[in-house]
């Protein structure tokens, strides 16, 4: 194991850029996974990472130590715990962290089932919720046009918790090309809109269409969509958180699919 007790480590320095800048990480093309699910997760699905890091206090894990010993190869660097702790992009450190080259997908090719589209969704949070959702839901394509947070920055990969290896994520996507290319309904939702989200068939590929947590969509952008839903709100509230929102729309779409195939498969 290579020992690391010094801030001016080129290792040390290169981990603590990529956690804390996103401009960093479109440069290098690369980020940083905490913790032992995002790890576990990787390597999983990817194998080895470019490099392993571990406190020494993590190296006494047992969940740690099983990792290690699955990729023996992959020899870990070691940092003292004060260390390790200036390097987290968490408060309390699991003890292992992934340095990682950003998976990029193919340029999507006609869209034929199901996505998501969001535009310029800004909280990481809700940008990992709304990940997690949409993989949760089945949908794999995800397309973040401009001003979404980034998709890989450590916070949304801890609000997302691994889906990101289950999903092919397009970040600075031109929406109006995709929705100009998908052959189902594309749908946004409204407060205003006449027709609720109970009311729409889902029942074949659904372009979801999700905007800003303040101002929602552009003009430019709800102009594409070919429908506009609202989501029925008997409450005194306002509106919806848009991670919330996307769950109830995206599980309406898997409600009518399932009940949909339950009917076919007993029409009686």
């Amino acid at each position: 194991m290579k020992k690391i007790t010094s801030s001016d480590n080129a290792t040390f320095k290169q981990l603590r850029l990529l956690v804390d800048s996103s401009r960093e990480r479109r440069k290098q093309g690369k980020t940083v996974l905490d913790g032992i699910h995002l790890v576990s997760a990787w390597l999983d699905r990817f194998g080895p990472p470019e490099l392993l890091a571990v406190s020494e206090s993590g190296s006494q894990q047992a969940d740690i130590r099983k990792i290690l010993a699955r990729y023996p190869l992959c020899e870990p660097h070691v940092f003292d715990d004060a260390l390790f702790g200036k390097v987290s992009p968490v408060t309390t450190p699991t003890g292992i962290l992934a340095l990682i080259r950003i998976p990029h997908p193919p340029p999507a090719p006609a869209i034929r089932n199901s996505c998501v589209l969001l535009e310029a969704i800004q909280d990481t949070g809700n940008l990992g919720s709304i990940l997690r959702t949409a993989a949760a839901a089945g949908i794999p394509e995800v397309f973040l046009g401009p001003g979404c947070a980034q998709a890989w920055s450590p916070r949304v990969l801890r609000a997302a918790m691994g889906v990101h290896f289950l999903l092919r994520i397009h970040e600075h996507a031109a929406l109006d090309q995709v929705i100009g290319g998908f052959g189902g309904i594309s749908v946004s939702t409204r407060l205003d809109a006449t027709k609720t989200i109970y009311e729409m068939d889902l029942t074949g590929p659904v372009a979801w269409i999700f905007g800003n947590e303040g101002s929602g969509l552009t003009e430019a952008t709800a102009a594409l969509s070919r429908q506009a839903v609202r989501i029925p709100m008997p409450g005194k509230v306002e509106s919806l958180n848009v991670a919330a929102a996307a769950a109830i729309c995206l599980f309406e779409e898997v409600r009518q699919k399932t009940a949909g195939a339950r009917t076919r498969a007993d029409p009686a």
